[in-house]
This record gives structure tokens, sequence and C-alpha cells, in this order.
């Protein structure tokens, strides 16, 4: 497997994305989960994503009891910030909150130590600078070896930056997300910070399994609630998985592989981390870390992913004003 360098820490090109293992895309198999697992070390998939929002720890705890006697292979990242309260989802960055959670997910992980430690979601309340300068005392402290932000601006990343070293942003991107292409992405390259693509596939859209809403429908399942996933939308937008589907059938690739290797062409300091619960899906995806595309093919993805061509936002009105975009 190819590596990236997110700051200082090295990385599999091509990361797995651990949240469908515990939540959000309807129910996983635990042996399976575990089976993936195993075989994402196997061929070298090594940077493994969490957050203790997943499953409400039960993702971590999936990891640190699966992988407890593998550790010395991962680069392993978690996350804090995002609470649930009486059923209620928000948001707490402040700094008296970071080594308390910390200390959390290392107990659920069966680790002294997190390779990347991301904080989850903007705190508005709470300046970045407090809570990030609380994060760099757990540097300090040796229970975490570097630090990343999730979903936030290039204004509040190089604010963070002022304060510690920022290694990694990760955001949502993809061909029909291209939100941190005109800020986040330039500001990433000039400072020396990674990029971590999550939903790079788009929430399996781009791979072609969503064939309509009955695909989506199993019980916790959060597409359910998503603009794009919904009525006329869905639709318009698979309308332009099929003409990706050609493009892919002529270089006998996958479409989901495609998808991987346009965000590797996007620059040397993209690493994303593809969702998946399944073998077959893991090995189809570490696969991508090698297709390299011509700058025709590209301009023929980019062009049917335009902005103008996909149909509808990427969470509620309410999710969109819940994040830290550039204006």
């Amino acid at each position: 497997m190819k590596t990236v360098r997110l700051g200082e820490l090295e990385v599999s090109a091509i990361g797995l994305g651990c949240m469908g293992m515990s939540q959000a895309y309807g129910e996983a198999d635990a042996a399976e989960s575990e089976r993936t697992l195993h075989r994402a070390l196997d061929i070298g998939v090594s940077f493994l994503d969490t957050a203790n929002a997943y499953g409400m720890g039960h993702n971590e705890k999936l990891i640190g009891r699966v992988l407890k006697a593998r550790r010395a292979e991962i680069q392993l990242a978690t996350k804090f910030g995002i609470t649930l309260v009486d059923g209620q989802r928000g948001i707490n960055g402040h700094p008296d909150q970071v080594e308390m959670r910390c200390d959390e997910s290392l107990s659920r992980l069966q680790t002294d130590v997190i390779d990347l430690y991301y904080l989850h979601r903007l705190d508005p309340l709470v300046p970045i600078e407090d809570t990030v300068g609380a994060m760099s005392r757990l540097v300090e402290k040796g229970k975490v070896r570097y630090l990343g932000l999730s979903e936030v601006s290039s204004v509040t990343l190089r604010r963070a930056h002022c304060v510690h070293p920022i290694s990694a942003v990760q955001s949502e991107y993809s061909l029909w997300t291209r939100d941190p292409h005109s800020h986040v992405l330039p500001a990433c390259d000039e400072l020396g910070v990674g990029f971590v693509p999550f939903s790079p596939m788009g929430r399996a859209i781009l791979t072609g399994t969503i064939t309509g809403q009955d695909s989506i429908r199993e019980s916790g399942d959060m597409r359910t609630t998503m603009p794009r996933f919904q009525g006329e939308n869905l639709q318009v937008n698979l309308q332009l998985v099929a003409r990706l589907g050609l493009i892919a059938d002529s270089l006998n690739v996958t479409r989901g592989q495609i998808a991987l290797a346009w965000l590797l062409a996007q620059g040397d300091f993209i690493a994303p981390i593809p969702g998946t619960k399944r073998v077959s899906y893991l090995e189809e995806n570490a696969s991508a870390a090698d297709l390299v595309l011509s700058d025709e093919i590209i301009g023929q993805v980019d062009k049917v992913f335009s902005r103008d061509n996909v149909a509808g936002e990427r969470y509620t009105a309410a999710g969109m004003k819940s994040l830290d975009q550039d204006e």
C-alpha cells in the first residue's frame, strides 16, 4: 500500500472509516466487521478512523477489542466533541472536556496513545484557540501524537494552526461534494496539513450499489434524512452515477475505484477513508491506490459531477448551518 503524509504522520493512502460497523447505515454483521478489520491490516490498510460518538463508544470498543494485539500496525485516529444528551445531539469543545474525553477513548481503544486526535466539530461557543490549546496538552503528556480538526473552514484551520501544528483536516469530499476544494484544500497545501476525505464515495451512491430509495430503507440508515437521497434529487443523482459507470466500464474498473483515484489525484497530501463493513468492498477500495487516472478521464468525471449537476444539499438546512464553512 502506498502511503501519504498528514503533516508528520505517515498513513496508508487508502484508510478505513469504521463508523458503519456501529451505526448509520443499517445493521452490521459483527463477525464480518471483525474480519474486515483484520483483513485491512493484512493488505496494508492501516489508517483506521473512528470516534467516541460512533455507536456511543461501541466503535472504539470494537477496534480496541479486535485489534489490541495488532496496535503497532495501526495509525489510529479518533475524535471527540459531538455529544448526545437526552437524545439531543450537541457539540462540546470546552477545554475542560478534552482530557476527559481522551481518557475515555484511550480506555475503550485499549491503548495508551492515539495517533491522530480530532475535534469532531467546531464548538461555536468556544474559541478554537482554547480547544486546541487543551488538545496540545495531550500531546505534551504523550496521550496523543498529532492533532486534527473535522469539518472546519480555512479561517478556523489557520487560527488553530497558530496554537499548535494541525496534522490533518477531515471533511466530506468526493466527486459530488466539492465544498473543501476552493478554500480548505489550498490552505492545507500551504500549511503542510494533510486532508482526509470522509464519505469519499458519496455514502455509497458513487459505487452504483444504490439504485433507488428502496436501497436505503433499512432501519437506522441516516441517508433517508439527506436531501440528496430523496425524491427527484435521488433520481437526478443516479443518472450521474450511471454516466460514471460508462467511464468505469471503459477502464475495466469500478465506479468506486474511480471515485477514490480521483481524490488521490487532487493532491499528495490526501488520504481518503472509505467506510465499509465488508471484506469484499475493503479489498476493492484498497486496489484504487494503484489506479492512476489520465487527465482526460479526470476531466470527464469532473464534468459529470460539476456542482450544477448534483441535486440537493448533503445535509438538511439545519445540518448545513451547523457546519463551519468558508463564505
